[in-house]
């Protein structure tokens, strides 16, 4: 009797949830380790801040690497597998970093991490749109994204522990990731709902078709989160250190960023449910724009500058989970792994552009070029989602998930 309602308790929907909330949270941890922590390493062994970024966005060209592909498997073999494989190339690349600290080898583990992060959040995307209501769509993917907000706030802070190891980052890592595929081996596996005579009249590149075509503004907010978080963890180290801005300082900024989206992640969920996702990213990202464009002017005095990253975090740190949940009001069900794909692809690109476009800002420009790439960014979101005319809403039907 006592295994049956273990049985029940790990196969409910509350479990599951916490799970992959809890996984989520982990794979946020070494991603937002990795980021400023391999760029002040390569800075400080002289790397140029145009290679830095490249080596950066290593992470993002294996996102781009396996999207593609990604989508078939996960139809044919569930959400469970996925996440477990994912979980080991991460937990495998984080171990071998310390060992062999040259570029191009750093350059490949990054896009093994970004193949492994990817297939994680991929699967863990559709798991939670796919069985979570429409009303409590938004709220569901806020405490996704909190709970990678916070892994993400946490992973800076690993630089302070350079001057004790260089490999203590990657074991604690490495580590955190190997126990949460502990979690995960106890969850029943599960398939996302297929629409047979739909996938039949459709193949991949119709279906990539159809999710643009009624939803494009939706792939917007994780094309900029991806470029905005990118070149704040992968090129604000490099511009801090050149502008005189103490490490410390960068290991606070950055972290401050993070937490002002964990602050109004679940607030803007919320109100997103109740007012409009097109609404609420309008006006993050017209906010945003200002924000970060006022960094430039207050520069000068850390507590300002500190302010001013919690302010522009609590502004544009819920854009990607407030997209997803966008693009899964529009689309119908049996599309969602296919727009979630595309998220991936768009979160990609932005985050692969952006070391790159921010390193070359960074060599080209003195005073404020990091700010005024990423408030531009910002900016064009904004106008985009002004042309928008939104979609019809194909998620009223009630699903099993959170209540």
């Amino acid at each position: 009797m006592r295994k049956e309602i273990n049985e029940q308790n790990l196969n409910s929907p509350v479990y599951r949830f916490i799970v992959l909330v809890i996984m989520v949270a982990i794979t946020g941890f070494s991603q937002g380790m990795l980021l400023p922590l391999l760029s002040i390493m390569l800075e400080t062994i002289g790397v140029s801040s145009s290679l830095n970024g490249i080596n950066a966005a290593g992470l993002y060209i294996g996102i781009l690497l396996v999207s593609p592909f990604i989508e078939k498997p996960l139809r044919i073999y569930g959400y469970k597998p996925i996440i477990m494989i994912g979980l080991v190339l991460v937990t495998v690349s984080l171990l071998l970093f310390p060992f062999w600290q040259v570029f191009w080898f750093w350059f490949i583990l990054r896009i093994i991490v970004g193949i492994g992060d990817n297939m994680v959040h991929f699967a863990t995307q559709v798991w939670i749109t796919s069985t979570s209501s429409l009303k409590t769509r938004g709220r569901n993917l806020s405490i996704y994204g909190f709970a990678f907000g916070m892994g993400f706030a946490i992973g800076p802070m690993m630089t302070r522990l350079l001057s004790i190891n260089p490999y203590l980052p990657f074991i604690i890592a490495s580590i955190a990731s190997f126990l949460t595929w502990g979690f995960v081996i106890f969850l029943r596996n599960e398939w996302p709902e297929k629409n047979t005579d739909a996938m039949h009249q459709l193949g991949v590149w119709q279906r990539y078709k159809a999710v643009f075509r009624q939803a494009w503004f939706a792939l917007l907010p994780g094309f900029c989160y991806g470029f905005l978080e990118a070149s704040l963890h992968g090129n604000f180290p490099v511009y801090a250190l050149r502008s005189g801005i103490a490490v410390d300082w960068v290991s606070i900024l950055l972290p401050s960023f993070v937490i002002g989206g964990l602050i109004t992640q679940l607030p803007l969920g919320i109100i997103s449910d109740r007012f409009g996702r097109r609404n609420i990213v309008l006006l993050v990202t017209s906010l945003g724009f200002v924000s970060f464009l006022s960094m430039n002017f207050f520069e000068s005095s850390m507590n300002s500058l500190l302010i001013l990253f919690v302010i522009s975090g609590a502004l544009v740190g819920s854009l990607y989970s407030l997209g997803i949940a966008f693009l899964a009001d529009i689309l119908p069900r049996h599309l969602l792994p296919t727009g979630n794909v595309m998220v991936a692809i768009s979160f990609g690109i932005g985050s692969m552009i952006g070391p790159i476009i921010g390193g070359i800002f960074i060599d080209l420009f003195d005073s404020g070029s990091i700010y005024f790439l990423i408030s531009g960014v910002l900016l064009l979101v904004s106008i985009a989602g002004l042309c928008f005319k939104g979609g019809k809403n194909h998620q009223n039907e009630t699903v099993e998930g959170v209540a």
